[in-house]
């Protein structure tokens, strides 16, 4: 019985590591960032110009403390599917 564990958890274990790749990453300047941080930083800029459409038309938020993070959320994920999908 322990061997049938063992070698169900081996499996499950060389199953799990073999989705795994290298990650994407960029050169810039000759430091190599992970894609995941560029797509944070569009994902912040991309919700600053969204707040600055929020302010100049004048819509009332019920909970900004809440909106913000998850515009970034969404923005972020947006930047990733459409890039490294």
């Amino acid at each position: 019985m322990i061997t049938n564990t063992r070698k169900l958890g081996l499996s499950i274990l060389t199953l799990a590591l073999t989705g795994c790749s290298r990650a994407p990453s960029f050169d810039i300047l000759g430091s190599f960032f992970p894609a995941w941080l560029l797509c944070l930083f569009l994902g912040v800029a991309l919700t600053a110009l969204t707040r600055q459409l929020i302010v100049r038309t004048e819509v009332a938020l019920a909970v900004p403390i809440l909106t913000y993070p998850s515009l970034t959320a969404v923005f972020a994920s947006a930047v990733w599917l459409a890039f490294f999908r």
